[in-house]
């Protein structure tokens, strides 16, 4: 019986990932998770796994409270060969660890449901920023960046910059003095307090793989006014870095940054 409610358990687990993913999709979020563009594949894919796991869960036999399982049978065959090493309130010390078991597959059920349906879901953070590699998986690739040259910098994203600043800031002259306007939450640079890096990610499937790019503004003092996840937007030139470090050498120096809310879609993708 507890064997029946532990994969009745599994299946009600799999029926709330069913259900926390149709929900975020109703509600446009599911591109918190994943990218926006996967969601209807991941949709279709929820449809069909929970009728799957419904129907599992209507066909799994229910076993009667007193219809012995194969345990029980074990043990009756031992019985009756005379074996002696079964003992009264044996069954009973057995079963513990399979109440145990069950019991831990019904947290897991109230879990999941807390996690995916109760509780809001997040965007990721600077922290998880800071532990991945800031504006290097997530830039484009130097052939892409080239292409830039040709486009109205009006319509540049922050990955757009971040990879003109990574490939192109040192060599190209016309980078230095030109204005750009950039939306991201603010992350600061762990090697000069005076910068703070206007960050989003990049996600290419979801945000297990996203990837931060950031464009880094000078500010000194900037912790007195600015948080850090704080969405902001920043019009400014760029500039050499007065400080000349190694990880931000061009820098915008802001005429303008304001507070912003933060977008519904939050990531880019590629």
């Amino acid at each position: 019986m507890l064997r029946g409610f532990a994969g009745r358990a599994g299946i009600m687990l799999s029926l709330t990932a069913v259900a926390a993913t149709l929900w975020l999709a109703a509600t446009g979020r599911l591109g918190l998770y994943i990218n926006p563009g996967y969601a209807p594949f991941a949709t279709i894919l929820a449809v069909v796994g929970g009728a799957l796991a419904l129907g599992a869960f209507i066909l799994l036999p229910a076993q009667h409270p007193h219809e012995p399982d194969q345990d029980d049978l074990r043990d009756m065959a031992a019985q009756s060969l005379g074996d002696d090493r079964i003992h009264v309130g044996e069954g009973d010390s057995a079963a513990g660890p399979g109440r145990l078991r069950a019991a831990g597959s019904l947290l897991m059920v109230g879990a999941a449901v807390v996690g995916l349906l109760v509780l809001p879901p997040k965007t990721l953070t600077s922290t998880a920023a800071g532990q991945r590699n800031l504006n290097v998986s997530g830039t484009l690739s130097r052939a892409q960046t080239s292409r830039l040259a040709g486009q109205d910098p009006a319509g540049y994203t922050v990955r757009d910059w971040a990879s003109l600043l990574r490939y192109d800031a040192a060599a190209d002259p016309k980078l230095g003095g030109q204005t750009a306007t950039v939306t991201g939450f603010v992350t600061g640079d762990r090697t000069d307090p005076a910068v703070f890096f206007i960050t989003r990610f990049v996600v290419t499937c979801c945000t297990v793989d996203a990837q931060p790019v950031g464009v880094p503004v000078y500010l000194p003092g900037w912790q007195r006014q600015y948080r850090p996840d704080q969405w902001v937007t920043a019009t400014g030139r760029f500039q050499q870095n007065p400080h000349a470090t190694k990880d931000a050498p061009v820098v915008i120096t802001a005429d303008q940054i304001t507070e912003t809310a933060q977008p519904k879609q939050p990531y880019l993708t590629r």
